[in-house]
Formats: C-alpha cells, structure tokens, sequence
C-alpha cells in the first residue's frame, strides 16, 4: 500500500488530535509517583482525552483492553494496566493514541518513579535522545531506512540495543499505516525504499533495550519484554513534513 500524502486540512486534524495526546503526557511528568496504580494512571489519561472532546485511541484497538499502554521496568511496549503501584526507583512509560474527529495523534515518553539508577536515568536519555537524533537527522528526500540505520548506530553507541520487530509507522485517520519504520536496518541498503516526501505524516518511537533486543511476547499477547529481561526504554513523536520541514505534533 502506498504511503498517503495528507492535505493541508488532515495535518489540521492530526495537529489538535496530538496536541491532546501532548497535554496529557505533559501532565504525567507531574503526576507520575510512587504508590500510584497504573490504572489510576489509565484513568487519568482516558478521562483527560474524553475531556478534551476526543476518544482513546488505544481502547478497543485490535482487543487492546484500555486507555493507555502503561509499561514499567522491564516491559518495553504494550504493557497492559494493571492494579500495580508504583514504587521509588522504577521507569515507567506510557504510550497514548487519541482519536479527533476521525485523526488520529500518537506519542509515548518514559518516566522515572523518584530517584532512578544511573542506568535507568540513561536508557531514558537515549529512547529521547535518539528520538531527537531522528528529528533533525530527518530530510525530504532521504529514504525511511536511511532514518532507521542512523537510529540504529545512535543507539549502539550509545550502548544500548534496539528493539527487534516493533516499529514507528504511518499514521493519519488510522491509526496505523504505511510505512513501517524500524529503529534499525532491514537489510544491507539503507538508500532502498520509500523515501521521505512533503506532507507525510508518521511517528518514531525508538524502543531500547539494554543487551538484547530480541522481544518476548506475553502470554497475554500484548506485554513486549527482550530476551535479556533487562528493564527498557521508549519515547515516540507523532511528525509531519510541512513545507519541506519536519514538524513535530505530539508537543505544545
């Protein structure tokens, strides 16, 4: 399928469907703390996205059973909510979809429980700042695995791995599309496959492990751990490519 090219009036919707998704998030970082459940979190997060007049995203999506994909410690991605509490010291991360009107918004970032480890501290640094990295490294023009394999090496020297088998992607009035884009290298080409063009909308979501990046799936079929049992990491923005730029939605 190929990757759709969005009007200026779909770049409108996606922009107040992730500036939701953004408010939210923002919040977290001041009501993330020890002792608090994460369904209290979920909570939270469906109530202010029904606030704001959109609906959660996540819930209901592929069987997904709630709100917000809360992920603590060694689980990197689709954690579903549970009636754990938060103690001093975890990581926690939460990934949030909002649904506006038909558009769609989508961002994650991971936060830290209290005082955290120094390693902790920098598996947070690096899901950030290699989504960082991807932003300004992005250019019209570039191919998609060009992204991935820069990704890729910020990651490892870094010290750290990505993981395996998940990926950004296309979003826009689904939530998913194409293209895929994984945080490493598919193959031997990095100048191969879709290229980057004006008016495309999708979402980087770098996703690190500490030495194994090989996922383990739940027998809930949702909860994504690596191999190594390690705890993880996971920021994600929502980008649109607007007059040749990159431009970042999930952000107020």
């Amino acid at each position: 399928m190929a990757i759709s090219i969005k009007t200026p009036k779909d770049i409108e919707g996606m922009r107040a469907a992730n500036k939701v998704v953004a408010s939210v998030l923002d919040y977290l970082h001041g009501y993330i703390k020890p002792g608090l459940s994460l369904l209290e979190i979920d909570k939270v997060c469906e109530d202010m996205i029904r606030a704001a007049g959109a609906k959660p995203a996540f819930k209901g999506l592929y069987g997904f059973p709630n709100a917000a994909c809360i992920s603590v410690n060694e689980v990197v991605i689709h954690g579903i909510p549970n009636d754990y509490k938060l103690q001093e010291g975890d990581i926690v991360s939460v990934d949030l979809g909002s649904n506006l009107k038909g558009y769609f918004g989508d961002s994650a970032r991971t936060y830290p429980v209290g005082k955290i480890s120094e390693t902790d501290a920098a598996l947070i640094a690096c899901s950030k700042d290699s989504l960082e990295f991807a932003i300004d490294f992005i250019k019209v023009g570039m191919h998609f695995k060009e992204v991935s394999n820069a990704v890729e090496e910020f990651i490892l020297k870094r010290g750290f791995v990505p993981l395996k088998g998940f990926c950004g992607h296309g979003i826009g009035k689904r939530p998913h599309e194409e293209p895929e884009i994984p945080n490493y290298l598919e193959g031997n080409n990095p100048k191969s496959g879709p290229k980057i063009r004006n008016g495309m909308v999708f979402c980087i979501e770098p996703m690190i492990c500490q030495k194994d990046g090989t996922p383990v799936i739940a027998d809930d079929e949702w909860t994504v751990t690596s191999k190594d049992g390690l705890r993880t990491s996971h920021y994600e923005h929502c980008l649109a490519i607007v007059n040749n730029k990159v431009e970042i939605l999930s952000q107020i």
